[in-house]
């Protein structure tokens, strides 16, 4: 059986065609026009992904790789639009559309009140068009062009509510930080039409081992191995798409887009294109080891200390946003250590997880009437049953918990970390495995602090505001106060006090839940062993791995290999192995802290605060990234651009353009002068400049 092109393209052009018809003509369609024709798109594209991964795994169908336009041909260089399908490409295609389906299912409760509602679902049907453009491409151009498509499309839905001040600053910031990863993106695209000649993966992924040894000069005296300059810069394009240090800090202000693009972002789509980049490119990262340890230091960096800046988040979805940053670590820590399964599997297990938290969020946002502190809520597990345990299902399946679907592809890095640690015996190795297994507690920690100060404890929804209290940004705005006043009037509530009492959500909202909540438990038991172990589901049977083909890498660095010969028995067995692991008690640890602090005695945070004053300081300054990129970076942008404009205008024009007019100017006024219009005074003129040339003629022949 082979796949066919048509499927591909009907996958791709199905969510183009609703953003089409959303998007431009969403007056002549109505509401619901627009948000039954951008489901039924996305239906479409998922219906048929997951008809292409049967075809691929049940059938045994040959991955397709193959060109349906020719884009330019100049010289001998040519670009293509194509389609490069094989296990890897199937999986995010099922996995991009699926989540999407579900957010657009959910985005019909949450928008139902906007006034941008079909603009809303054009936007969103046109960002998964972007996705499916990136990870089925089969060249580095046409890999670019859904590159830039996510990133505009993303800066539109983080400024969707525009008139918001802080949110056209969010997404401004967003659109330039990843410009800073975008610029390394295309030096390393560049890199690689260079050495090789072509743009075509199978091409350039063919002739990769020819970089051995090659070296260049990017500056004098100093050699560079071109496999490590085109690897690092390509990775400098991930760190900003993929949100790394120091290229994270847009990510947690992208909050200030509505909760279903948060969760659109955040899971299976854009955070996760640099992580599927470099898995695509390990043919090309595993030529150098440095570019590996590089990944591997970023990685643990942000797996660990954007986890920290978490606990002390007060905004539900800026905890979540916190989470994403440093799972998105333990992925780059995976690619690091040269288990690309691993990342790209946990890819897949986090976008179901951290999907269901984040619309979970936005189910207690709408609950409470978009309010977005927990210090403003607690108590809502009565009130709002199907949202707290849906957000229960993703807390476990976040913090790694054994049979859970986190657990399988959390764990699997660990252990693949800590194997690397052993072998490596450098720094880089040993600091990314105490970095992700000490990320277990930090994430355990701040994921119960989340479910106790929102689902636990007595209502504070009709509280003042605590000491200190400062009203999230996305609460202050007109904008949401209208928002919040539609929501209330469309479930029929009046504005007297019981107009705040929290409610669970509808059924658009809370279906896109029970359905994220199932693959989150069960989606890592089934699937563990085909696709990362190479063995049936219960671990019994070998067969060939799941990423062959789509994932290279020699045999004595394949650390999964090694991992399954030292800790998979089966599914069963590695769960329960998991009861006695480090990262299992670590997470219990932070369980039975957050338990303490904000269940049984609710003081203690308070005094913790006073006690560790300064790291909560720093932590909430964020390391002073933001203060680097605003007041460093723009900053200093700025102050150039005024010295700039400064030399611009006093030197260039002041002394050079309009000095040299006002020196003329001068010097004919002063000869001006000289013009009398008397005969005689020419003719006194003349006869001294007769003198003074003579005089002149005399000394020079004397």
């Amino acid at each position: 059986m082979e796949i066919s092109k048509l499927h591909l393209l009907m996958v791709v052009m199905a969510p183009l065609l609703g953003a089409v018809i959303a998007g431009l003509f969403g007056r002549q369609v109505g509401r619901v026009g627009a948000h039954s024709i951008t489901i039924l798109g996305v239906a479409v594209s998922c219906a048929l992904s997951t008809y292409v991964l049967w075809q691929l795994v049940g059938q045994g169908a040959a991955p397709f790789n193959q060109n349906v336009y020719t884009f330019f041909q100049v010289g001998g260089y040519e670009a293509h639009v194509g389609f490069m399908i094989d296990r890897l490409t199937a999986m995010m295609m099922v996995v991009v559309t699926f989540v999407s389906l579900l957010v657009h299912v959910y985005t019909i409760g949450y928008m139902a009140d906007d006034d941008g509602y079909q603009r809303f679902f054009g936007y969103i049907s046109l960002f998964t068009f972007s996705m499916l453009m990136l990870v089925m491409s089969n060249n580095f151009l046409q890999l670019f062009f859904g590159w830039e498509a996510v990133g505009l499309v993303s800066y539109l839905l983080i400024g969707f509510w525009f008139k918001r001040p802080s949110a056209i600053f969010a997404n401004l910031k967003a659109f330039l930080v990843n410009r800073v990863g975008d610029f390394g993106f295309l030096l390393g695209i560049a890199g690689v039409l260079y050495w090789f000649g072509t743009l075509d993966y199978a091409t350039v992924f063919a002739n990769a081992p020819l970089l051995k040894g090659q070296e260049v000069q990017v500056f004098a005296g100093h050699a560079w191995s071109v496999a490590t300059l085109i690897c690092i810069c390509l990775f400098i394009g991930a760190m900003g798409k993929s949100a790394q240090v120091p290229l994270h800090v847009w990510l947690p202000d992208s909050m200030e887009g509505p909760t279903p693009i948060s969760a659109l972002i955040h899971a299976a789509t854009m955070v996760t294109a640099g992580i599927f980049m470099v898995a695509r490119m390990s043919p090309l990262f595993e030529l150098s080891q440095t570019a590996l340890n590089f990944v591997l230091f970023i990685g643990a960096t942000t797996a660990f200390f954007t986890g920290l800046i978490g606990i002390v988040q007060n905004d539900i979805k800026r905890v979540v946003a916190y989470s994403t940053l440093s799972q998105l670590g333990y992925m780059t820590v995976a690619l690091g250590v040269s288990a690309y399964s691993a990342a790209v599997y946990h890819l897949m297990t986090h976008a179901f997880f951290k999907a269901l938290l984040f619309l979970a969020a936005g189910s207690v946002i709408i609950g409470m009437h978009h309010e977005q502190d927990m210090r403003r809520m607690g108590g809502l597990r009565k009130v709002m049953p199907i949202t707290f345990w849906t957000s229960v299902i993703g807390t476990l399946a976040l913090v790694g918990t054994p049979f859970f679907s986190g657990f399988y592809s959390k764990d699997t890095i660990i252990e693949a970390a800590k194997l690397n640690a052993h072998e490596s015996h450098n720094w880089v190795a040993s600091y990314g495995y105490w970095a992700v297994l000490l990320g277990a507690f930090v994430t355990s920690f701040y994921s119960f602090r989340l479910l106790y100060l929102t689902f636990f404890g007595a209502p504070r929804w009709h509280d003042k505001a605590p000491a200190g209290y400062v009203a999230p940004e996305a609460d202050s705005s007109a904008h949401e106060e209208q928002l919040a006043h539609a929501h209330e009037d469309a479930h029929g509530h009046g504005h007297d006090d019981h107009a705040h009492e929290p409610h669970e959500s509808p059924w658009v909202v809370t279906l896109p839940l029970i359905l994220l909540a199932i693959p989150s438990v069960l989606i890592g038991f089934f699937t563990v062993g085909p696709m990362l172990f190479g063995t049936d589901v219960m671990g019994h049977h070998k067969q060939l791995p799941y990423f062959l083909g789509s994932i290279d890498l020699a045999a004595a660095r394949d650390t999964i290999a090694k991992v399954a010969e030292e800790a998979w028995h089966g599914p069963v067995a590695f769960a329960l192995h998991g009861f006695v692991a480090p990262a299992f008690w670590l997470v219990l640890a932070g369980f039975a802290l957050a338990t303490v602090m904000y269940w049984w005695k609710p003081e203690l945070p308070a005094k913790a605060a006073r006690i560790f004053a300064l790291p909560k300081r720093i932590l909430e300054n964020k390391y002073g990234f933001d203060d680097l990129w605003i007041g460093g970076f723009a900053g200093g942008g700025v102050a150039l651009g005024k010295l700039s404009r400064g030399n611009d205008e006093k030197v260039i024009d002041g002394l050079f353009v309009n000095g040299s007019a006002r020196l003329v100017d001068l010097f004919s006024g002063v000869l001006r002068k000289t013009q009398s219009g008397y005969l005689y005074h020419y003719a006194f003129a003349m006869i001294l400049g007769l003198i003074g040339l003579l005089g002149a003629l005399v000394w020079w022949w004397s």
